[in-house]
């Protein structure tokens, strides 16, 4: 077979699913258990280890929050039956009577100010992605087992919302549990509808429902989550009936799965998926003239970041990569939700205007380029890296796509491998966004965690520190959109698509409630009746 065969992926999807369907005992599948195909690779049973849609979808089946995000992004009672300010920068949350951990233990408010010291305190980079959610807690007290009192640093009305991020983690003594001990030592201790039975880091998530649940008897008695990185490979082990439900399903494969009997659910995603820049380096890995010969960093020219945004063309990735799943972006939320601008919208391309652009800027012959990004991660993503080298191939600008597995990826950019990548985030509100990924990085405040570029503006740090202390309603919704015109008019990352989420299920499965966060957890499954 030659290398570029056509038949390579085909293949390669069918012996993950041999070894798929090797795992499971021989006879029927167990009535009982729910087999789920995620794209979401475990990497930690530290639940505040970092914020990523892997750790926020399959932990929160053990792990609960104060405060929960119902399908309609509005904000639900979880451990928390309700919630107060007292004043400009104190909450009162009153906390759920009988609810247990899974040891048994009572959950009390000590349990919610280990967290919060926890996160806040403890954890330092490269764990600590839930830091910017706790940065202006000045301090947590719980004057009664069922009452916790914050105190803010200056009027924080979001915090309820902030705390909808963070799982509640059951003090276990007098000292903080590190990542490593929670990944090495004992079961995972929550308080959420199902128990941890056993994990293999990047393989396979085993849950057993929790009969004691405070909300209740979870549908399924047996959850296995298997990690299936490849799309294809997803795709495969739901039509031959490995699984049960598959996430992340590509727009192309949905006619195919339908044509073989399975049911499709989707919902426009609440995320963003870009192009981020690297404006601090003086130069930069991968990014040369067309001789081959290193150059400044191209792009701390805002013009150069303007230039290839315009050459960018969002039409292509949509339709045809995306068969439609998906809405052209032009900010970080789809126009029209809460904070977002209505001034913002997608333009087709202009080569012509494109290349006068980057003339002006220096680069009238064009640059080379390493355009890095995950690979199986969004959907998307590796076509999306083809199509924009071959947009800004009309512009002189030559773009060698690379794509990894998301774990290499993601140590990459970390380590400063990459001078431009295709990235994901998701938030719970246009703020939550604006403050982890294009505010200045500033570890004591919080802001900046996805701000791997290291773009700074302080202008634009004030407009969004203003729009933050302003309670819910028109006027912080005005002040974010404003923030944002002024951001994005500076282009340090170039908005591509909001993706819809795409789930498929099998026969045994009833129904599948989509969440627009992302998060695929068996709570949302429920089982098919005769």
């Amino acid at each position: 077979m030659k290398p570029g065969s056509p038949f390579r992926p085909f293949l390669l999807a069918m012996l993950v699913i041999l070894l798929v369907v090797a795992s499971v005992p021989a006879g029927q599948v167990r009535a009982q258990e729910l087999r789920i195909a995620t794209a979401y690779k475990l990497m930690t049973l530290d639940p505040h280890y970092a914020n990523l849609n892997e750790n926020t979808s399959l932990l929160s089946h053990i792990y609960e929050r104060l405060v929960y995000q119902d399908e309609h992004l509005d904000l639900k009672p979880g451990l928390a039956i309700s919630w107060r300010a007292t004043s400009a920068t104190q909450w009162e949350f009153k906390l759920r009577p009988n609810v247990r951990f899974h040891n048994g233990s009572a959950f009390t408010a000590d349990d919610v100010v280990y967290t919060v010291e926890r996160i806040r305190d403890f954890l330092k980079p490269p764990s600590g992605g839930f830091r910017s959610y706790v940065s202006e807690i000045k301090a947590v007290s719980a004057p009664d087992p069922l009452t916790v009192v914050i105190d803010t640093n200056g009027n924080v009305p979001s915090l309820p919302l902030s705390l909808s991020s963070i799982f509640v983690m059951h003090r276990p003594g007098q000292r903080f549990q590190t990542t490593d001990e929670l990944n090495a030592g004992s079961p995972p201790v929550g308080t959420g509808p199902y128990r941890f039975q056993s994990w293999s880091s990047g393989e396979m998530l085993k849950l057993a429902r929790n009969d004691d649940y405070w909300g209740g008897r979870a549908a399924w008695p047996e959850v296995t989550f298997r990690v299936i990185e490849s799309p294809a490979a997803r795709v495969a082990a739901l039509a031959t009936g490995a699984v049960d439900v598959a996430d992340a399903i590509p727009a192309r494969d949905v006619a195919s799965l339908k044509q073989r009997g399975a049911r499709i659910a989707s919902i426009s995603a609440a995320r963003i998926n870009f192009l981020q820049f690297d404006v601090e380096r003086e130069t930069l890995p991968g990014v040369t003239d067309n001789a081959g010969a290193p150059i400044p960093n191209p792009f701390k020219a805002p013009s150069v970041r303007r230039a290839l945004a315009m050459a960018t063309d969002r039409g292509v990735l949509v339709d045809k990569i995306l068969a439609g799943y998906a809405t052209a972006a032009a900010q970080v939320f789809p126009g029209g939700l809460p904070g977002t601008s209505a001034n913002l919208h997608v333009s087709p391309p202009n080569y012509d205007e494109a290349k006068a652009l980057l003339a002006k800027a220096g680069f009238p012959d064009g640059f080379n380029v390493v355009l890095a990004g995950p690979a199986g991660r969004y959907p998307g993503d590796g076509e999306s890296l083809q199509a924009i080298a071959q947009s800004w191939a009309r512009i002189g600008v030559s773009v060698q796509p690379a794509a990894f597995p998301f774990s290499v990826f993601n140590t990459k950019r970390a380590a400063g491998d990459f001078a431009l990548w295709y990235g994901g985030t998701s938030g719970e509100a246009v703020d939550i966004i604006l403050h982890a990924l294009l505010a200045s990085p500033n570890a004591d405040r919080g802001t900046g965690a996805l701000n791997f570029g290291h773009y700074r503006n302080a202008v634009f740090d004030a407009m969004l520190a203003k729009a933050e202390s302003l309670p819910d309603g028109t006027e912080r919704n005005k002040a974010l959109a404003d923030a944002t015109d002024f951001v994005m008019a500076d282009q340090p990352i170039i908005p591509l698509y909001h993706f819809h989420h795409i789930v498929a299920y099998g026969p045994r499965v009833g129904s599948y409630m989509m969440h627009p966060r992302g998060w695929t957890t068996a709570m949302q499954t429920l089982p098919a009746t005769e």
